[in-house]
């Protein structure tokens, strides 16, 4: 296999606050190629924001990257000067928000914005900026581009401004686009609308894509690979079909089960007992061992990588004995 677009390798986040230091991201192992389509899916406080900002360094304030590697391209990113780093946030990866609300700035107009980005990583007069920008906007499919440029963000619906947005994204030709919850908020037909759009702009585009969403039904129908991520931790990763419809994690299978898909298909939702880790102690063993229905005392040491086919890992001793790793 071609060598990956980016590599992820044992990150981890730290976070200083009155009540102590928050262990956010534990280890987290990625990889996402060219043109992939790769869901991070897990409960909310897992860790899947995180990583993402994280992959374009902009940690929050108070937190810290206390070891791991992040390589672009072949390129070590962590430890790079901030004024290298926003030459490629835009340029080489780019942001999709979750909020196009809050993203986008109230005070100027989508074209405005579409050009100041631009501006900022290319060289062209105001022309081709403008010829660049109807374009993009035809990309994303939003009526009349020569109206939306001159339009102001609380002018757009819902829908229109996630486009929008994912335009500016996309205005540099970014090789890597990070979608963090770009259908929350959305109505259910918008929703599938942006999804599509998605979708395509991999094909049509040549751009991979990081999903990042807690929703199992967004993964299974947009993905082509998926990383569940618990307690700041990868447990399981692989195929999208693999992992989905044939789980090996016990947390993976117990967020399947307190999926609603399954009560629309007449079946019991199952609610995973006990509690999140608040992580504000380090992680000793498996994570999810305390909330385990296969727990067993070797579960208080770190869990083995375990390859249960080609492209399928989990992160579980349920597995040690498999014969294939």
């Amino acid at each position: 296999m071609d060598q990956p677009l980016v590599t992820v390798r044992d990150l981890r986040l730290q976070f200083r606050t009155y009540a102590g230091i928050v262990h956010a991201l534990n280890g987290i192992d990625l990889e996402i190629h060219e043109q992939d389509m790769l869901g991070l899916v897990g409960e909310t406080g897992c860790g899947k924001s995180m990583t993402g900002v994280c992959i374009l360094g902009l940690v929050p304030r108070g937190g810290e990257i206390v070891s791991g590697s992040i390589v672009f391209r072949g390129e070590e990113l962590l430890g790079k000067p901030e004024s290298y780093m926003q030459t490629i946030r835009g340029a080489k990866i780019a942001m999709i928000f979750q909020d196009p609300s809050s993203s986008l700035n109230p005070l100027f107009t989508i074209g405005q914005q579409l050009e100041t980005v631009m501006r900022r990583h290319q060289r062209a007069d105001k022309s081709q900026m403008r010829d660049r920008a109807l374009e993009l906007l035809k990309v994303v499919e939003l009526p009349d581009p020569a109206r939306i440029l001159k339009t102001y963000p609380h002018e757009l619906s819902g829908g229109m401004k996630q486009r929008a947005s994912i335009a500016i994204a996309l205005s540099c030709g970014a090789d890597l686009l990070i979608a963090d919850e770009p259908t929350t908020d959305l109505d259910v037909t918008v929703q599938a609308q942006i999804l599509d759009l998605l979708r395509r702009l991999r094909e049509t585009q040549g751009v991979a894509i990081l999903m990042i969403t807690h929703d199992l039904a967004v993964v299974a129908e947009t993905c082509q690979r998926v990383a569940v991520l618990y307690a700041g931790q990868v447990v399981e990763s692989g195929p999208v079909d693999e992992v989905l419809f044939e789980a090996k994690h016990p947390y993976t299978r117990a967020l399947l089960e307190a999926s609603p898909k399954r009560s629309s298909r007449g079946k019991t939702l199952q609610a995973i007992p006990g509690t999140v880790p608040s992580g504000l102690q380090p992680l000793e063993g498996c994570a999810f061992s305390p909330r385990c229905p296969h727990a067993m005392e070797i579960c208080g040491q770190a869990p083995p990588r375990i390859s249960v086919a080609p492209s399928h890992t989990v992160y579980c001793f349920l597995y040690a004995d498999s014969e294939e790793r």
